[in-house]
């Protein structure tokens, strides 16, 4: 059974905080990049949202976040060699009274191309998430994506 919970440890002071969720941060980013869907729907809670398409509904929950990114991997990188990085960066995390961590953030890609040394610079995002712990593992609950070519 999975079991999600919005109590965060009060004892660990920001700093302590702010480090755990930079760890989570760099492995979640790392399943995104290599394409490993399941890997990456399972960094968020079993009810978790995923709104990264603007104009678009959000996805809901894991088996339909692994499916988008699966889909994505398919049609559009299926015959591209692309290398993707996903860049987080300006972090800010904000414990909340009911325990949960809301975080903001600046989100760069770049992509990179066999035989090309400059990589291609992809959309930048602002990016607002609420964490929770799942089975004792930091999740993103909920995920909020805002390019900033979106007016």
């Amino acid at each position: 059974m999975t079991t999600t919970t919005l109590a965060t440890d009060r004892s660990r002071s920001i700093s302590e905080l702010y480090a755990e969720v930079q760890q989570f941060y760099a492995g979640q980013v790392r399943f995104l990049d290599a394409m490993q869907a399941d890997a990456f729907a399972d960094s968020f809670t079993e009810d978790g949202v995923f709104d990264h398409r603007p104009g678009a509904d959000p996805l809901v929950g894991r088996a339909a976040i692994s499916a988008a990114i699966r889909a994505y991997q398919e049609t559009k990188h299926a015959a591209d060699p692309v290398q993707r990085r996903h860049w987080f960066n300006m972090v800010q995390v904000f414990p909340q009274d009911d325990g949960s961590i809301r975080t903001e953030y600046y989100a760069v890609v770049y992509q990179t191309r066999p035989n090309v040394s400059e990589p291609m610079v992809g959309p930048s995002c602002f990016v607002t998430d609420v964490l929770a712990f799942e089975d004792g593992e930091l999740r993103t609950k909920f995920r909020k994506v805002s390019p900033d070519y979106e007016v």
